[in-house]
């Protein structure tokens, strides 16, 4: 006999910056209880879902989420309970009709999605399946390699560069687990490089390094010399991706590099230096080298570098199938970053998947700056299935719990596993 949804409650938990963010409980009539935590972004695009705040000063610095709190214990929890939560597309599809805004704004994406990811657990509960099997059915058996920032810039750091993440992708290891390892051999090796020069080893919000470095180049200059440290070949073994976060530093149709001092650039100026870059450091990916409202921009961008790396639009899409539908038809990108609290809904981030799988495009499955323990966008890659994480860097718990789940999942799936890069 197929469960039901017996009960629904969210409560007010703190996020890796200390910020309020909603977690979701879901009950079954057959006793199972899960939970489901939401994480929230600080770069965040302006078409995104939105993610409702208190705005009471008087507390978390009018950060708080208890409206979003109460909208799941008041006005969804009564239309899903009874509700087989097997019926995933279903729940999905009656939230957003109950929020009846294009953004979510009336009940909040933060509630919504904690709804939506407690619910599918529940569903692989039910099923008696793990979660990423369940989400993705008897192809869910391919383990993403990790974008792993191990140097932090931008609005995730207050230093001296502009971009936003600097990351290392370890594309000729042979499993998860030893990608793993590349990658955080990599991150303790640059760890080494930076004390024995005098920088700051602190960490940012995702974990990488926050160093003042004299240029952006100069942290690729770093991560070169890191990926040698460790014992691998650059580009052959461990490769670099960019994030420069570009919207972060458009001001009137240019490009300002301040924070590293090197003047306004068009979007053109921008592609050539993304251009030098390529031909210098083994760089195989780029997101949001240009910002959100840069359609032109990025057609360009992509035409000039598309050929060579994989061009991945983050702010620019949010997740959203309309926009991803007009990247599709312009030729905007190649690739495309999926969020799940950029849209709101597990369905709706699936669907985005599916868009970019007719479309032949790459995608990669992302954590937010501020996150969680919960591990849920771990499986949710693997059931995806793109061959590509971004989950942050080797250190602070919130981003290892997504990397050790990772090797769970790969340890679960033995044999059956698949570990292999798109971007060889």
């Amino acid at each position: 006999m197929k469960s039901t949804i017996a009960s629904l409650s969210a409560m007010e938990i703190l996020d890796s910056r200390g910020n309020p963010t909603v977690r979701v409980f879901c009950g079954l009539d057959g006793g199972v209880r899960v939970s489901a935590s939401v994480p929230s972004g600080a770069s965040t695009g302006e078409n995104e879902a939105v993610e409702l705040r208190d705005g009471d000063e008087q507390r978390y610095g009018g950060k708080g989420v208890l409206r979003a709190v109460r909208n799941v214990n008041e006005r969804i929890a009564p239309q899903l309970v009874g509700l087989d939560p097997s019926r995933q597309r279903l729940i999905d599809r009656l939230m957003i009709e109950l929020d009846g805004t294009p953004n979510k704004s009336e009940l909040g994406a933060n509630a919504i999605l904690g709804v939506s990811m407690a619910v599918a657990r529940a569903g692989a509960e039910v099923a008696g399946l793990p979660l990423f099997a369940y989400l993705g059915g008897p192809g869910g058996a391919r383990l993403p390699v990790p974008m792993m920032n191990i140097l932090n810039g931008g609005k995730h750091a207050d230093n001296s560069l502009d971009f936003q993440e600097f990351m290392v992708m370890p594309l000729g290891a042979p499993s998860f687990a030893e990608a793993l390892r590349y990658g955080a051999e990599t991150f303790h090796a640059l760890k080494g490089i930076l004390k024995k020069k005098n920088y700051a080893t602190a960490v940012g919000d995702e974990g990488g390094f926050a160093p003042n470095l004299g240029s952006d180049e100069g942290a690729c200059e770093l991560i070169v010399e890191a990926i040698t440290a460790a014992g691998y070949e650059p580009g052959r073994e461990v490769a670099l991706a960019l994030d420069p976060a570009a919207t972060s530093f458009y001001e009137e149709g240019l490009y300002h590099l301040a924070k590293s001092g090197q003047g306004r650039k068009t979007s053109e100026e921008m592609t050539k230096l993304y251009s030098s870059w390529i031909d210098r450091y083994p760089i195989v990916s780029i997101e949001d080298g240009l910002a959100e409202d840069d359609w032109d921009g990025f057609r360009g961008h992509t035409a000039a570098l598309g050929g060579k790396i994989q061009i991945v639009g983050d702010d620019v899409y949010v997740t959203n199938t309309k926009f991803i539908q007009r990247g599709v038809r312009e030729e905007t990108t190649n690739a495309v970053l999926i969020k799940l609290n950029q849209i709101g809904t597990v369905t709706e981030a699936i669907e985005a998947v599916d868009l970019c799988h007719r479309a032949g495009w790459g995608y990669v499955i992302s954590h937010r700056s501020a996150e969680t323990e919960d591990a849920f966008m771990a499986d949710f890659a693997v059931a995806m299935g793109g061959g590509q994480i971004k989950s942050g860097s080797a250190c602070r718990s919130e981003r290892t719990a997504k990397y050790n789940r990772l090797l769970e999942i790969e340890a679960e799936l033995g044999r059956a596993a698949v570990f292999e890069s798109p971007l060889r």
